[in-house]
């Protein structure tokens, strides 16, 4: 393989730069900066630490905790040394956290900071080596990370692994079940990374905001691999408490998020100018460019010439309130099967609405029943210790089923229009596909995060979280049935919203409604309010119901 892998390539970056920073941690609020000559340094000794371990060749070795400088040299001195990297999300659950360790049959953990921790060290299978990463108010580890480094002569004589051996174990989040090991391989890595280079070329020195789980491909992708490629600083985010201060310090030059950070953006924004304010200064000419510059300012967003959204569909309506005002945003679609290479929007070619075209040689195509299909080289080989699900991932000409359905217009954009598994008959025996009918309803402001259910129902009814303020309850209730009732004109009768009902408690990670990566689970939501919806589903005059 002619292009270097990741390791190569923060080797070749050492000689070239040793001095540039390349990683960026906040501890109690001030920054610590790592070159590329240290990050190489820390990297060579922690892979002859952990061959010291005596670890059997090609063994798993798990990286958990927020993001943080030292996820990203672990990760790198677990390839430098021949094993397997098994991300872990920081807030995943016990059993989650057990299974997973358990699958991969890992050997070895990386202990980062992380709330839960006492849960997290209650979860990991006896006899597994802990390694602690140096940063505050972490437990005794069996090694701590500055002692090795410091114990450990450099690693030397580095050899590139087979392109096609797995390298890398990304466990998806799961809205059901346990997770499954998604293998990703040194090629699958470097062609998504390269094929993203094309599209979205350096600019200067790049700056990228690290916060969404490196556990994800997404962020790994997009932040810790592309910044190796790039020869890009990363900043990582100390406290998501901090998020709205930190960014405004990094202000990146790319920013990428899931709806839900996008939807806090807006919420913060119409908390100190109220949409009505808002709309009448950018309907002055001499005053609309002023205002789009100081709220790009405002939330550290005046240097991103990408705001890529992905992981979740985002409301058409979200879409075009951030293009009033400057800042937009393109959508993009992939997932952990396919190391996040499909589809994009990008500044010159994007289409509101859209999940953007195929991304270079990744071919797509739409099935007869309608699922989106590709077959390219970042398509991982499969799941790790399970060919039956690995089976069933692929067609029988070898493409990858992506359980989402869409369309493709005359112009190559992709439009997602549901998912195969989402799909519910209500008591009428009618299918409805909830993903378009959730788009069309999160045109309302007030809605946080929803969810349109209808198993066992007559007619299907919108689940919904609202966004935290004092707004008056008529108000609020006033603008849902609008919306709705938009909403309800262009649909069949058997699809249309009944009625509205709002919850009480807030849709978290901790209370196992939404994964780690902020999809909304909805089984669990059916789990939770399905005895309720079917309580009120008979009272047909009241459209909106707040949970008691």
């Amino acid at each position: 393989m002619s292009v270097k892998n990741p390791v190569e390539t923060l080797l070749q970056w050492a000689q070239q730069k040793p001095g540039q920073p390349w990683l960026y941690q906040s501890i109690d609020g001030v920054w610590k900066g790592y070159t590329w000559a240290d990050a190489e340094a820390q990297v060579r000794s922690m892979a002859t630490a952990l061959r010291a371990l005596d670890l059997p060749p090609g063994a798993a070795i798990a990286i958990s905790g927020r993001n943080t400088a030292h996820w990203v040299l672990a990760d790198m001195a677990i390839s430098m040394a021949g094993y397997i990297s098994v991300g872990l999300y920081p807030k995943q659950s016990p059993d989650h956290i057990r299974y997973i360790l358990n699958h991969c049959e890992a050997k070895a953990v990386f202990v980062g900071p992380m709330i839960d921790l006492d849960e997290f060290m209650g979860a990991l299978p006896e006899g597994i080596k802990t390694i602690g990463f140096p940063y505050p108010n972490l437990p005794i580890c069996d090694h701590q990370w500055d002692d090795l480094v410091k114990a450990h002569e450099p690693f030397a004589g580095y050899q590139a692994p087979d392109p096609k051996a797995v390298i890398s174990l990304i466990y998806t989040s799961g809205t059901t079940g346990n997770p499954k090991g998604v293998m990703v391989t040194t090629e699958n890595l470097i062609f998504a990374t390269q094929g993203m280079m094309k599209m979205m070329p350096a600019q200067g020195q790049e700056r990228f905001f690290s916060y969404l789980p490196l556990a994800h491909a997404f962020e790994r992708g997009a932040v810790e691999l592309a910044s190796i490629y790039l020869g890009a600083e990363v900043w990582f985010l100390e406290d998501l408490n901090k998020l709205a201060e930190q960014l405004k310090e990094v202000a990146p030059t790319r920013f990428f998020g899931v709806p839900l950070v996008f939807g806090r953006i807006q919420s913060g924004i119409l908390k100190k100018l109220p949409q009505k304010k808002l709309s009448r200064l950018l309907r002055i000419p001499l005053v609309s460019g002023f205002i789009k510059k100081k709220l790009r300012e405002g939330v550290g967003l005046q240097n991103a010439r990408y705001l890529i959204a992905g992981a979740a569909p985002m409301p058409m309506s979200m879409l075009e309130w951030f293009e009033s005002i400057g800042m937009p945003i393109m959508q993009g679609y992939g997932m952990t099967e396919n190391n996040i290479y499909a589809t994009v929007n990008l500044p010159h070619a994007n289409r509101n609405g859209s999940v953007g075209r195929a991304n270079p040689g990744a071919d797509m195509r739409i099935a007869e029943d309608g699922e989106i299909q590709y077959k390219h080289a970042a398509v991982s080989p499969g799941y790790y210790k399970d060919p039956a699900k690995t089976a069933e991932l692929f067609t029988e000409d070898g493409w990858l089923r992506t359980g989402d359905l869409g369309r493709i217009d005359e112009d190559g954009y992709l439009f997602i229009t549901g998912r195969v598994k989402d799909i519910f008959k209500t008591l009428k025996g009618k299918y409805v596909a909830p993903a378009p009918i959730e788009g069309a309803m999160a045109r309302n402001g007030d809605i946080d995060q929803l969810c349109f259910v209808g198993t066992g129902l007559k007619q299907p009814i919108m689940v919904v979280q609202l966004v935290p303020g004092n707004k008056p309850r008529e108000q609020i209730e006033q603008g849902l049935i609008a919306d709705m009732q938009d909403v309800n004109a262009t649909l069949e009768p058997h699809e249309q919203i009944a009625k509205i009902y709002i919850t009480k408690d807030a849709w978290t990670i901790d209370n196992n409604i939404m994964t780690p990566t902020m999809k909304v689970k909805r089984n669990e939501i059916e789990k939770h309010y399905l005895e309720k919806l079917h309580a009120i589903a008979d009272d047909y005059a009241t459209k909106v119901v707040w949970e008691a």
